[in-house]
């Protein structure tokens, strides 16, 4: 008998005991005639004390044993508290009870006298105190979702920082109760106790400690689908083993909505674009300990791909939609296919705000794609900023038109000012051009180079037709070939205390470049590794003509050690076969040093220098390289740390070899911002040579390698 009903029955005794005049009212009958209870006695008539009341009527309670009221009870669970934090996210399934009285659990049994007889209580109540959180008697098979919807929705946690006296923290504790309840719901313990007890150490800092007592975890009995038999065979039976659940599996409202996506996600893929599905219905039985499971389907008809429908745009038209997108008229309908065609156009940097969505067609067994988009800005203005000690300040600035050549023509202008370095150049790129990732480029660029290697004054023409990575889309292969033509007025040192007169170079080059990338990130990568190889046949008209190959091979890999922590390496091998250093072109032999290459170097000085220790290059060069990225938790943990130490050499053979190595170390700093990790890398050297600075600094967007 609870507290209550014996409370409410011990007043209507009261009641009674006093003559209390209250009546029950009847509803009135059609002759408006007022129905009397027989046998009532006369109020003014006194009352005998020694008659025997009135038996009540049945309430359907039991009375309560005067001599057996208690506290709710509970039992104590010894067990470890689980704190671990995933993703976060919550859906508590509404869930109805098949009994009108369900079978609850004998909390009759639970003793909470024995819980709280050592429960700490504080000595003045309104003293203000910190506390701490625990729990006691939490299941191993509770999900890691457990912590993170506690963290984020409990009374106690949000204000655990802020102090307060025992009241309040009792009053929070309180409204936490319920709130495990519910979470305890969501994981199949529709059973579970749970009640909050307080201990505190000999400095009376307070601990909450939440005991669960969690009882049985409910499985699923029988699991409906209804609507779905509506689809074409053989897709209800596709659909079934999609959505994954059994009877006899535990009750959990996350599996139970994963198996919902899953569901969607098999309709929407094989060619149900109008799909849908109810939200899901458990009914508890509390006697069985048992769920049943319900959810609605509509699988709507089945269609293929129809036409692209584009509202008439500046930007493109229909047909070029359709070449970007991977599916073709006909095709089955797959809603994996619409997104790609979204993440597709806003690739091309034109559009601003972008809906794709599947509308009725002429066709009945077809749907149409309906595009809407509105345009981005078209023109950019964009400028950069680098140093280094050898080759001093760099600054670039930049305009562009991203669709002057409609579909996706681009031209932009750029201006290169720096301390051995002044450049102008047009260059045009169509992207999506004649396919989807194919990519034509156009370049004209005259620069004047003034360096410690050589000096050139060279005009260049060049395309290609590449297939590159984006941030959106970064692909494993990418390739590149094209052509270059280029007229070069350079000046060498040849001899051992004087350089030679200026020499015209006339060259044409057929460049290639193939890379694989299998790192998880375009600009800071974590994990993975990259491999390319650069190939250019050249042919030079300098002196008579001659021909040799310039190639590269390129590698760099990715370790995560822990969260926070990643190695990063990297190797170059590059030779030049075919013709003698001294016949080549100075701009296109090999160098090595520098921010890029090997730190603590001047750039271009590592490797062969001359009399006066100015650098001559070479046919081929080695380079190695090795850091420890370290992220900590300043600046919102955007802030890092990378200590590195690099080698190379460069040498006048065309065959690489590792004497002679050049090897510098370092400190770097790196700020992590939206558009790419900003870098400041201090090294030395460690083997100088004579001539050789004792620091050099490097600053530039991205990481060195």
């Amino acid at each position: 008998m609870g507290l209550i009903a014996f409370r409410s029955c011990l007043g209507m005794l009261v009641i009674l005991a006093m003559g209390s005049p209250i009546r029950p009212v009847y509803a009135q009958s059609d002759d408006q005639s007022i129905a009397v209870l027989p046998d009532q006695p006369d109020i003014e008539e006194p009352l005998d004390p020694d008659q025997a009341l009135t038996e009540f009527p049945d309430f359907g309670v039991e009375w309560p044993d005067l001599d057996q009221v208690a506290d709710p009870v509970f039992d104590e669970i010894d067990q470890e508290a689980q704190e671990e934090i995933v993703q976060e996210g919550a859906t508590d399934l509404s869930a109805t009870d098949a009994d009108d009285d369900p079978e609850q659990p004998a909390s009759d049994e639970l003793l909470a006298d024995d819980l709280r007889q050592n429960e700490f209580r504080p000595t003045d109540a309104l003293a203000e105190t910190a506390y701490r959180v625990s729990f006691k008697g939490l299941p191993e098979t509770i999900g890691e979702a457990f912590a993170t919807r506690f963290d984020a929705l409990s009374v106690l946690e949000q204000y655990q920082d802020d102090d307060a006296n025992f009241a309040q923290i009792r009053r929070r504790a309180q409204s936490d109760e319920e709130l495990v309840e519910r979470l305890m719901r969501i994981e199949g313990y529709y059973d579970a106790v749970v009640q909050t007890r307080f201990e505190a150490d000999g400095a009376e800092r307070l601990t909450v400690v939440i005991n669960v007592q969690p009882g049985p975890q409910y499985e699923l009995d029988a699991i409906a689908l209804p609507g779905f038999e509506t689809a074409v065979t053989p897709d209800p039976e596709t659909f079934r083993e999609s959505f994954g659940l059994q009877p006899g599996d535990v009750i959990n409202s996350d599996r139970i909505m994963d198996a919902k996506g899953r569901l969607n996600l098999a309709m929407a893929e094989n060619g149900y674009p109008f799909a849908k599905t109810g939200e899901p219905e458990l009914e508890i039985d509390h006697a069985e300990r048992l769920g049943d499971l319900a959810v609605t389907v509509v699988p709507g008809g089945k269609y293929n791909f129809g036409s692209i429908v584009l509202a008439p745009t500046d930007l493109f038209d229909a047909d070029h939609v359709q070449m970007i997108a991977r599916f073709d008229p006909g095709d089955i309908y797959q809603a994996s296919d619409l997104e790609d065609l979204r993440r597709a156009l806003i690739a091309t940097g034109l559009i601003s705000t972008l809906t794709i969505d599947p509308m009725e067609s002429e066709d009945p067994a077809a749907v149409d794609i309906a595009v809407a988009l509105t345009p981005a800005p078209l023109r950019t203005i964009a400028g950069e900023i680098g140093y280094d000690t050898g080759e001093g300040i760099r600054s670039e600035v930049s305009w562009e038109h991203r669709n002057l050549f409609p579909p996706e023509g681009l031209i932009r202008v750029t201006g290169v000012l720096a301390t051995q370095e002044q450049s102008g150049s047009i260059a045009y790129r169509r992207n999506n051009f004649r396919r989807r990732d194919n990519i034509l480029n156009g370049l004209t660029a005259l620069s004047f180079v003034d360096s410690a290697a050589y000096d050139a004054k060279t005009f260049s023409v060049a395309a290609n037709i590449e297939r590159q990575s984006n941030l959106i889309y970064q692909k494993r292969w990418s390739w590149s070939a094209g052509l270059e033509l280029l007229a070069s007025r350079e000046t060498d040192v040849t001899g051992v205390t004087a350089a030679s007169g200026a020499e015209t170079y006339f060259i044409g080059s057929l460049p290639g470049l193939v890379t694989f990338d299998a790192s998880d990130d375009l600009l800071d990568p974590t994990r993975g590794f990259r491999l390319s190889a650069r190939v250019a046949p050249e042919a030079s008209l300098q002196g008579g003509s001659f021909f040799y190959v310039r190639s590269q091979v390129d590698g760099s890999a990715y370790f995560p050690v822990s969260d926070k922590i990643v190695l990063a390496g990297r190797a170059r091998v590059g030779t030049i076969t075919g013709a003698g250093t001294n016949r080549i072109a100075p701009s296109r032999r090999l160098y090595s040093g520098g921010g890029g290459s090997v730190r603590g170097y001047s750039y271009q000085t590592v490797g062969p220098l001359d009399a006066n220790d100015d650098p001559i290059g070479g046919r081929s060069l080695v380079e190695f390289s090795l850091e420890a990225r370290v992220r900590t938790g300043l600046f919102g943990g955007n802030f890092g740390v990378v200590p590195f130490i690099d080698a190379g050499n460069v040498y006048s053979s065309s065959t690489p070899g590792l004497s002679g190595m050049q090897y510098g170390a370092g400190l770097g700093i790196r700020y992590y911002s939206d558009f790419g990790p900003i870098r400041i890398d201090v090294g030395t050297p460690i083997n100088p040579r004579a001539g050789d600075s004792r620091i050099a600094v490097y600053v530039s967007l991205g990481q060195a390698f």
